[in-house]
């Protein structure tokens, strides 16, 4: 079946040496149940060490158990647990934003890239897995295959549970991938200083991604990502970084919603029910110094139908005539970060997936023992009494309930943010209300700044203060220019004018503690009106200019949310004066990462639009730039 398979594949001569001409046994997939007995190494293998000499030495990289509900993966370095933001190198000569690998490594590509060719060459075997990059619900995908030791077959596994792919017997004739993925994990300690590293080489007709470490984050996930991001670049569209529901009420009005925003910001959180205390109200809201809580009442709660929870594909074979941006989802299966489920109750949705799954699941970072049920709630120590902030599970979008087939008009984009606590006595950028009603021109400004925010658990980030994430926040993925991105993101902005844009933070508001709780309370809230269209009397200008329209007053199901919550000078523990220094922090970082777009190439309207950032626009400057219908 395999030698079959490869015989339908037009591969690159370098690709064919490897697999046609090499020493290693080369295994494609003939279905999941396969892949799973060769994470472990055989059928009937319970755990599996996925280790590599190194210079004479043997490290583990990896090890894997098999538990009633699936496989669970663990790192025994904490380091390779989550992605790291700076893994990305360019190896070739095409445009760039990013650091190049001659300019991080002092030297060219060429002679690890044909090291890393003769390793895998050698290798006892290998996982050969064709796949479409990004073909989630619609089958729009780019042709690509991965090529994976034989004993790291754990990694082809999350890939294939990510992106699905093409058992044996299915490859098509005259498949042709125009994207490949490398992974060779011992690089990283023989090159790179046992550093994360991923090497991007954009061929001319063929993206080439080098992981060098097995965490499926920056490679198997955000390489796709990468894949697509480039594809979108020379065509003219995009991938967006964003969860999207269709929400229907109790009243049997629908509303969808895409949420954007670095990871951490809310996007998954967006698809999920909100978390009901023991007499069913939601807790809004905790005050950190009174300690007072705001609940409400939500009786009857809207059903969620889940589009997209990472990757939105905004192809321009999608879009239409309704003046709404559409999107379909990118992937097949959801790489869910769970830290938030801390025990059983928590989130019954997910839990009962987890616990008697249709079929197997790969988990990432949990503590599990052979034979038993990978419990989600209990994650793998990264030091004595330090759970890992990273427990990860990738749930197949079929498993979803209600989950969206095919393509959604989008009529609101929310941007997410994490937002740190702030008062007069600690004042910070937490001065974000509930939500924001944004003009499109402001919301494009947040898009090309894209907070990455307080405390995010899914990267490695041993800094301090407010960091950017980069255009679209999908800036740490892409390949090329960040001008060209942004132009990309103005352009679908302008053409698609009757979707409406919000600003949602998570975490604190102020003085209050509320998690996502504001985030779903928006969701219930803006889908039982039908949107957001307000009259003006409705609407202040926020005393921040960059946070849009804030409302004045707001009623979900008879529970009326305090202005504080709407309005956070209003908070007795933040006051103007708090909340004026939180503005110029949130402005000043604006300001200074803007700079960088204001270059050669970036659009007219473009460059008015920053503009008029630097020199303290009004809301309503913003809102003339691009007229809402």
């Amino acid at each position: 079946m395999t030698d079959n398979a490869l015989k339908k594949m037009v591969l690159p001569k370098e690709v064919e040496n490897i697999l046609k001409k090499g020493n290693s046994k080369i295994i494609i997939p003939n279905s999941k149940e396969e892949l799973f007995d060769l994470a472990l190494g055989g059928k009937d293998n319970d755990t599996w060490d996925v280790s590599y000499d190194v210079n004479g030495k043997t490290i583990r990289e990896a090890y894997v158990v098999r538990c009633k509900n699936g496989i669970v993966v663990n790192y025994d370095d904490p380091a390779m647990r989550r992605r790291d933001p700076n893994s990305m190198v360019i190896a070739d000569d095409l445009p760039t934003d990013k650091p190049t690998y001659e300019e991080k490594f002092g030297k060219s590509f060429d002679e690890t890239r044909a090291l890393t060719l003769e390793w895998l060459k050698n290798r006892e075997s290998l996982i050969v897995l064709p796949f479409y990059a990004g073909s989630g619900a619609m089958r729009l995908g780019c042709p690509a295959i991965a090529i994976i030791p034989g004993n790291a077959a754990f990694f082809a596994t999350a890939l294939a549970e990510l992106q699905g792919f093409i058992p044996a017997k299915d490859v098509p004739n005259y498949y042709k991938p125009k994207a490949i993925i490398y992974a060779a994990p011992p690089f990283r300690h023989t090159h790179y200083d046992g550093k994360q590293i991923v090497v991007h080489n954009r061929l001319y007709d063929m993206h080439e991604v080098f992981s060098y470490n097995l965490y499926p984050g920056p490679s198997a996930k955000k390489g796709v990502y990468s894949i697509l991001l480039d594809l979108g670049e020379q065509e003219k569209w995009v991938t967006l970084h964003a969860s999207t529901v269709k929400i229907v009420t109790p009243y049997e009005m629908s509303l969808t919603i895409m949420h954007e925003g670095a990871s951490g910001g809310g996007k998954s959180e967006m698809t999920e029910q909100f978390h009901r205390q023991e007499d069913g109200r939601l807790l809004l809201a905790t005050n950190i110094i009174t300690d007072e809580e705001i609940l409400i009442n939500i009786t009857d709660t809207s059903e969620l139908h889940p589009v997209t929870d990472d990757m939105a594909l905004a192809h321009p074979s999608l879009q239409n005539n309704s003046g709404k941006l559409v999107v379909a989802d990118a992937e097949d299966g959801w790489f869910l970060r769970v830290d938030h489920i801390t025990e059983y109750g928590t989130d019954p949705d997910i839990e009962k997936a987890c616990f008697n799954p249709k079929e197997p699941l790969v988990f990432l970072n949990m503590d599990a023992v052979p034979k038993s049920t990978c419990l989600i709630w209990e994650p793998i120590e990264d030091a004595p009494g330090k759970p890992c902030p990273n427990p990860r599970l990738i749930m197949p979008r079929k498993f979803k309930n209600n989950i969206v087939e095919g393509s959604v008009e989008i009529d609101i984009r929310s941007f997410g943010v994490r937002t740190p606590p702030t008062t007069k006595e600690k004042p910070s950028y937490g001065i974000i209300g509930m939500f924001h009603i944004l003009p499109p021109a402001l919301a494009w400004i947040w898009r090309l700044v894209a907070p990455r925010g307080f405390k995010n658990p899914s990267i490695i980030d041993n800094t301090s203060g407010m960091k950017s994430e980069g255009v679209g926040s999908y800036w740490p993925f892409a390949t090329g220019k960040k001008v060209d991105q942004a132009n990309l993101l103005l352009e679908q902005i302008i053409k698609t004018p009757s979707t409406r844009y919000i600003l949602i933070p998570n975490q604190y508001i102020g003085a209050y503690k509320v998690g996502f709780s504001g985030q779903w309370a928006t969701r219930e809230y803006l889908s039982r009106r039908g949107g957001c269209k307000f009259s003006p009397e409705v609407l202040a200008e926020s005393r921040c200019p960059i946070l849009g329209y804030a409302l004045n007053s707001i009623k979900i199901d008879g529970n009326v949310i305090p202005k504080g919550l709407l309005q956070v000078n209003y908070q007795s523990e933040v006051g103007n004066e708090g909340y004026d220094i939180g503005s110029k922090i949130l402005t000043d970082f604006f300001k200074d990462q803007l700079r960088q777009f204001d270059q050669p190439g970036l659009s007219d309207l473009g460059k008015r639009i920053i503009e008029a950032c630097y020199n303290d626009a009004g809301v309503n400057d913003y809102f003339n730039f691009i007229p809402k219908l």
